[in-house]
């Protein structure tokens, strides 16, 4: 089963001060494989850890997620495309770059299912593939 991985959970895995940190801690460890980071992710998590939490957390993080089961996907023009698509029809709710990003990739890889702990966008968003998507854990 194959899992999108927002922002929001890596940050709360690497940050002990994280509201969230306990059960992401948890989750990430039981983590088996099919986790999928967006490419977008990646400087995202990187800027707010080391604004939040320090250079060290954020670059022992991104070496984390580079070499464990983790797989790091590109966007592709037909993503892009997508994203484009979400943001107009959504520009009432003014999703993020990487919020949407990750709406698009679950729709053209058929995912259902998002580790995060940021709900906002993505219990608003309405996928093609399925009524909703799973937020979790």
């Amino acid at each position: 089963m194959a899992i999108l991985i927002d922002t929001s959970f890596l940050v709360a895995v690497a940050s002990i001060r994280d509201v969230n940190h306990l059960i992401a801690r948890q989750t990430m460890r039981n983590l088996k494989s099919g986790a999928i980071i967006p490419a977008p992710v990646l400087p995202e998590m990187f800027y707010m850890l080391t604004t939040r939490v320090g250079y060290t957390t954020a670059v022992k993080m991104f070496r984390l997620v580079r070499s464990t089961t983790f797989q790091i996907s590109p966007l592709s023009d037909a993503d892009m495309n997508r994203m484009e698509a979400i943001m107009l029809q959504y520009a009432d709710n003014q999703f993020d770059y990487v919020d949407t990003a990750i709406m698009a990739l679950s729709e053209s890889l058929k995912i259902e299912d998002i580790y995060t702990f940021d709900r906002r966008d993505f219990t608003t968003f309405r996928p093609l593939h399925r009524p909703y998507l799973r937020l979790l854990p």
